[in-house]
C-alpha cells in the first residue's frame, strides 16, 4: 500500500523536489481515511511524519475545489513556534495561499494578510477566536479544521480558547486531530473522532542513545561546555525547565565564547523566529530553550539533546528526547543532573523501557566510567 498513489499529480512531484519517495506508516494509514472525508485523531511518535499526514489528503482535496477566494483548511497549533513549521511545511508543498495568524504579533497586520484570500490558515485558538468574532476571518467556507498536539490544546491553561475556537466551526466541517501522546481528555475532548493509534515504533528505544552526566548544581553550566567541546555536535538543543535558567546559561556559554542561540516563552516573536531559523540553517550549531520548543519543532539533523534538569512532567522528557533522531536518524539525548536527577533518571529508565548509560569527562572526551569508580 502506498497512500502517495492517492494524491494529485502536483503533489507527488512536490514531494519528489523534497526527496520524499515513500510514505510513512502514520501517512499509509492516515492519509486515505482523510480523503475519505472521516474525522479522525490519531497518535504517532514524534518524528514520523504526523505534518504530512495531514497535510497532503487536505491539499489534495483543495486542489479540487474552484473557487480560490475562501479559506477552506484551518491549523490549530500551540505555540507560535510549531505554527510557523507548520506553514513553512504547507509552502513547501503547495502554491496555494497559506496565511500566519498567532497572538502576540500585530493584529492590523494579519487584517491586511485575510485581504489576501489565503485558502490555509495556521494559527493559534485564541487569535482565530479574536479575528472570527472581529468578522475579519470569514470560515463558511472552510471543509477541515486540524488540531495539531492535541494534548497541549486541551490543558488547562489552553482548553477555553480551543473550544471557543471549535464551537465557531461551520457544521460538517471535517475535524482532524494528531498528537504524540495521547490523553484521556484528548480522547473526550475529540469523542465524535475515530482514534488511530500507531503501533509504537520505540524511537525511544531503538534510535536514541540516552546518557547519564553527573553534576552537582554549580558545576552544570560548566560541565555542558565541556560536554559541548567533547562531542563536537552537528547540532545540540539543550533544555532547561527555567525559563531565567536559559539567559544564565547562554550568558555562562557566550562568556567563555561558545557560540550558541537561545530563546524562551518571554523572547520577542521576531527574536525566536530568528533563532529557530539560526539553529535550522546551521549557521547556529547550538540552542538553549525552556520547554516551549520541546512540543512539535521538526528541526533536520539535530545529533544531541542535552536535558540540564529532568522536567516534573515525564511526557515532556520524551518530547524533548524526540527533537533528535527524526525520519529514521538515530540521535544522543544526554541529563546533565545532580544526585536527586539521576535517581529519578533511574525511575525513567525503568518505567520507558530505555537503557541509560552512565558516562563521564576524561581529558576532553565522553567516556565510560572506569570499574573503579563504581567501587567503594
Amino acid at each position: 500500500m502506498n497512500a502517495f498513489d492517492a494524491l494529485s499529480e502536483n503533489l507527488q512531484n512536490a514531494l519528489s523536489k523534497l526527496a520524499i519517495t515513500s510514505p510513512t506508516a502514520v501517512q499509509n494509514e492516515v492519509i486515505p481515511r482523510i480523503i475519505a472525508g472521516e474525522n479522525v485523531l490519531f497518535e504517532s511518535e514524534t518524528g514520523t511524519g504526523k505534518t504530512f499526514a495531514y497535510l497532503l489528503p487536505l491539499l489534495n482535496k483543495l486542489e479540487t475545489i474552484q473557487d480560490h477566494q475562501r479559506v477552506r483548511i484551518i491549523i490549530v497549533a500551540p505555540t507560535f513556534e510549531l505554527a510557523s513549521q507548520i506553514n513553512s511545511a504547507c509552502k513547501s508543498i503547495t502554491t496555494h495561499k497559506s496565511a500566519l495568524l498567532i497572538g502576540g504579533a500585530p493584529l492590523k497586520r494579519q487584517i491586511e494578510t485575510l485581504k489576501e484570500k489565503p485558502e490555509i490558515i495556521v494559527g493559534t485558538a485564541a487569535r482565530l477566536v479574536e479575528l472570527i468574532n472581529l468578522k475579519k476571518l470569514k470560515i463558511e467556507g472552510l471543509f477541515a479544521a486540524v488540531f495539531d498536539e492535541t494534548d497541549r490544546l486541551v490543558k488547562k491553561e489552553s482548553i477555553s480558547d480551543t473550544s471557543a475556537f471549535r464551537n465557531l466551526l461551520p457544521a460538517g466541517t471535517q475535524i482532524i486531530a494528531c498528537t504524540a501522546t495521547l490523553s484521556k481528555q484528548t480522547k473526550i475532548f475529540f469523542a465524535d473522532a475515530k482514534n488511530v493509534v500507531l503501533p509504537p515504533e520505540d524511537v525511544l528505544k531503538k534510535r536514541i542513545t540516552h546518557w547519564a552526566i553527573y553534576a552537582e548544581t554549580r558545576n552544570k553550566i560548566d560541565t555542558l561546555r565541556k560536554f559541548l567541546a567533547a562531542e563536537n555536535p552537528t547540532k545540540a538543543l539543550i533544555f532547561t525547565s527555567r525559563a531565567d535558567q536559559v539567559e544564565n546559561i547562554y550568558n555562562k556559554l557566550t562568556y567563555k565564547k561558545v557560540e550558541c542561540a537561545a530563546l524562551h516563552a518571554k523572547t520577542d516573536k521576531q527574536k525566536r523566529k530568528a533563532a529557530i531559523d539560526r539553529f535550522r540553517s546551521g549557521k547556529e550549531k547550538i540552542l538553549i530553550t525552556s520547554d516551549l520548543a520541546a512540543r512539535g519543532l521538526d528541526i533536520p539533523e539535530i545529533s544531541h539533546i542535552i536535558q540540564m534538569d529532568l522536567p516534573q512532567d515525564d511526557d515532556f522528557f520524551i518530547h524533548r528526547s524526540g527533537r533528535t533522531a527524526r525520519a529514521g536518524k538515530t540521535g544522543i539525548n544526554v541529563v546533565i543532573g545532580d544526585e536527586w536527577e539521576m535517581r529519578h533518571y533511574a525511575q525513567l529508565e525503568k518505567k520507558l523501557g530505555i537503557i541509560v548509560y552512565p558516562k563521564e569527562l576524561r581529558n576532553g572526551k565522553v567516556v565510560s566510567p572506569e570499574p573503579a569508580d563504581f567501587e567503594e
